[in-house]
């Protein structure tokens, strides 16, 4: 399951100290922003706007604001540092297809 949703299910259970998210990833499933196919320019208009706040740690504040601290309406934390993978990301902007990041 995604440690995102894995992370929420522990933050809203009863005992959250008593779980823990270890072992291997056993997969990545990039998540996209889906726009219209043959619309270059809104394409680069996207592109842009993410990249330039992967670059200049916008992108890395908002994660840690739903993350990091707690958030409505439980007012509670998902507690899920950004992993390295996402953190690699965010230096090096990509649009590849998910089947880039198959393991082979």
């Amino acid at each position: 399951m995604d440690d995102n949703i894995l992370a929420g299910l522990i933050a809203t259970s009863k005992s959250p100290a008593d779980y823990k998210i270890v072992g291997e990833v056993l997969s990545i499933e990039p998540i996209a922003v889906m726009i219209r196919k043959d619309d270059p320019s809104m394409k680069k208009l996207v592109d842009d706007t993410i990249a330039g706040m992967m670059k200049s740690g916008a992108l890395e504040k908002l994660y840690s604001k739903w993350f990091l601290t707690a958030i409505p309406p439980r007012n509670t934390s998902v507690n899920l540092p950004i992993g390295a993978t996402l953190k690699g990301l965010f230096s090096a902007p990509n649009d590849k297809p998910m089947e880039d990041y198959v393991k082979k």
